[in-house]
């Protein structure tokens, strides 16, 4: 039961995290628009995609889950983190938040057989965020800069490293008709650590076909997101997204478990608000 409670609650932040993201990419800052201090509801959402970058099998999930937004002055679940916001201009924000990754069992992943699963990972540290341009009152791009200590959540909890993944964005939330769109590219960096958890393979565990490999510090991989949002109406918001690495330009592409250079993740979902604070504020 301990075990199903952790992976719920695992489960439940990651969740959280995305849905958060999700909605922080179609609902950009504009200037003199007031927003609910908080809302609430259900989301639910499914996705497909390789278990790393670089994997060569894909592992999907479903998941429902309560869904909530809270947009105080310092502690949020915001603008795709869940934290506290340190600072912020008309320019840049800094906050200090959680992100984080579903778990691939090692049954799933052929080239990983024998090796320890890869667990939920929840990743937390500061993000800068910096508005570079306007393009109009309600489109933005913005350079983020997240630096985030990893986390693995299985059968205990095991720092795994450091992650950096610098990101340049650019949201819009109206198209017309409801629709909004954000599109990103982004590099993925990760220490020695974090490296050799994806793409190492200690000598125990190596075979006559998976020879053992120690990874190195370095990028991980380039990456591209498209997210479509179309609001059905005041309450229910449905999204779609296509994300794609391209993991050949990473620093371990020599791993024997880096088996393909590119891989794309699909997702859909739903948000059905159920509720909101009549009080506004400026986010």
């Amino acid at each position: 039961m301990r075990t199903l409670r952790s992976r719920w609650f695992c489960s439940a932040l990651i969740g959280l995290s995305f849905f958060s993201a999700s909605h922080a990419q179609t609902e950009p800052d504009v200037e003199g628009v007031q927003k609910p201090l908080w809302e609430a509801g259900i989301a639910g959402f499914g996705l497909t995609g390789p278990a790393y970058p670089g994997a060569d099998d894909d592992v999907g999930r479903a998941l429902v889950l309560p869904w909530f937004i809270y947009r105080g002055p310092v502690w949020r679940a915001a603008g795709g983190t869940l934290g506290a916001r340190v600072a912020k201009t008309a320019f840049a924000e800094f906050d200090i938040g959680l992100g984080g990754a579903l778990r691939a069992s090692s049954d799933d992943v052929k080239v990983r057989d024998g090796m320890p699963d890869l667990g939920f990972l929840l990743e937390f540290g500061p993000r800068a965020k910096l508005n570079l341009a306007r393009p109009s009152p309600d489109s933005v791009v913005r350079l983020e800069l997240p630096l985030r200590g990893v986390f693995e959540f299985n059968s205990g909890v095991h720092y795994r490293g450091l992650a950096f993944e610098p990101k340049l964005t650019y949201d819009k939330r109206d198209l017309g008709r409801g629709w909004g769109v954000s599109g990103s590219l982004g590099l993925i960096y990760g220490d020695q650590t974090f490296n050799q958890y994806l793409y190492g393979v200690p000598s125990q565990y190596a075979t006559t076909s998976r020879s053992a490999y120690t990874a190195k510090a370095g990028l991980i991989t380039p990456r591209t997101q498209l997210t479509l949002s179309h609001r059905l109406n005041e309450d229910v918001r449905m999204f779609a997204y296509s994300r794609t690495d391209f993991a050949g330009k990473g620093a371990n592409s020599s791993s024997p478990l880096h088996l393909q250079d590119r891989g794309t993740s699909v997702g859909l979902g739903l948000i059905w608000t159920l509720g909101r604070s009549s009080q506004l504020v400026n986010d």
